[in-house]
């Protein structure tokens, strides 16, 4: 099963992410893409644990998406369900399993402070961190994207479901926007891929 995992992380990275996977109750299925998350971590109710991965990940997102869902994993195992998501334990347990990886033969040197500075505090989420996201995505295959922080003020543009909004002002990180056909203000990340109308 973990030998499917091998395309699509990095070569020097794999024998360290099969000795993670060494647990006879854990399953990881890489799934096609899912807009709204990159991965997740259940408990099954036959007691099992399930980890899943999208495959359009490029390989270091993949990577680092894949040790987020075995930290969920290991951070039940270890403190038990009762602790939260993305709490302490989960964000220890993420930083303890990632630190071996941060090293030339796995990530590119131009990510590696990137990732440094982001593992001091890891979020639920890689995407938060918007210089973090933004270096990841240029290892993407389909890398000519338009990103909202791109367009200017005013700009008309539709998300992957097809809401279309209005490009409004700054706030500390994220873009206030307005979606057309509701006139509701929702807050972008500056990373989110948009459509220009």
């Amino acid at each position: 099963m973990q030998e499917t995992l091998k395309p699509y992380i990095p070569e020097h990275a794999y024998p360290r992410v099969l000795t993670l996977l060494q647990h006879d109750n854990l399953s990881v299925f890489v799934k096609q893409e899912r807009k709204t998350r990159h991965g997740d971590y259940r408990r099954l109710p036959n007691g099992t644990h399930q980890i899943t991965v999208n495959s359009n990940l490029n390989p270091y997102r993949f990577l680092i998406t894949l040790i987020h869902e075995i930290a969920h994993f290991e951070a039940f195992k270890n403190y038990g369900r009762h602790i939260k998501p993305h709490g302490k334990e989960w964000k220890i347990t993420f930083q303890h399993l990632m630190l071996p990886f941060l090293n030339p033969d796995v990530f590119p040197n131009q990510l590696l402070p990137l990732l440094a500075k982001h593992f001091k505090n890891p979020k639920a989420t890689s995407d938060t961190d918007a210089v973090l996201a933004l270096a990841l995505k240029q290892y993407d295959e389909n890398s000519d994207k338009t990103y909202i922080f791109e367009v200017p003020i005013g700009s008309l543009f539709q998300i992957y479901n097809g809401r279309r909004f209005k490009k409004g002002k700054k706030r500390v990180k994220r873009y206030e926007c307005v979606e057309l056909k509701t006139g509701k203000l929702y807050l972008f990340n500056p990373n989110v891929e948009i459509e220009i109308l």
